[in-house]
């Protein structure tokens, strides 16, 4: 059915969850998996809960990204070891993680995208809006929600 899955990751809990249950279903099929991590082009400014809490170069923030990849994209990689799933992981710069999600997903021949999302719902899913929610607005292949509370 689904030979290339492409799994989506923020590095948060939730995501990595999602990434097992995409590696085992890959397994059931037989299928193939792409890591994906989108992280937002880095500013002087860096924030911590949110607040500002300094300063950092274009170089210390390049650094910061390939530290956090590495570490979010290790999750998937190890998983799909273990499991004997074949894995191949990719790490973008840019602001708009689901434009990403969507021309990485074409580029690579995914006939699947396996991600996660929190079911924030009414107001609050309105105003923070969902890489998932415009994954799923964009997507010309099938989208497989992995749900979780929020």
């Amino acid at each position: 059915m689904y030979k290339h899955i492409l799994i989506p990751t923020d590095g948060s809990p939730l995501s990595n969850a999602a990434a097992a249950a995409g590696i085992r279903l890959a397994k059931k099929l037989g299928a193939r998996v792409t890591g994906l991590f989108v992280a937002p082009v880095a500013t002087p400014l860096v924030y911590r809960n949110l607040l500002p809490v300094g300063f950092a170069t274009p170089q210390a923030n390049a650094a910061l990204i390939k530290r956090a990849a590495a570490r979010y994209l290790e999750v998937i990689a190890r998983a799909a070891q273990a499991a004997g799933v074949r894995c191949e992981t990719a790490s973008l710069i840019n602001d708009f993680p689901a434009d990403m999600i969507l021309a990485q997903a074409k580029k690579r021949g995914c006939d699947l995208i396996f991600m996660a999302s929190r079911g924030r719902r009414g107001l609050r899913g309105t105003l923070l809006g969902s890489e998932t929610q415009k994954v799923l607005a964009g997507s010309s292949l099938p989208v497989l929600v992995y749900r979780g509370k929020s």
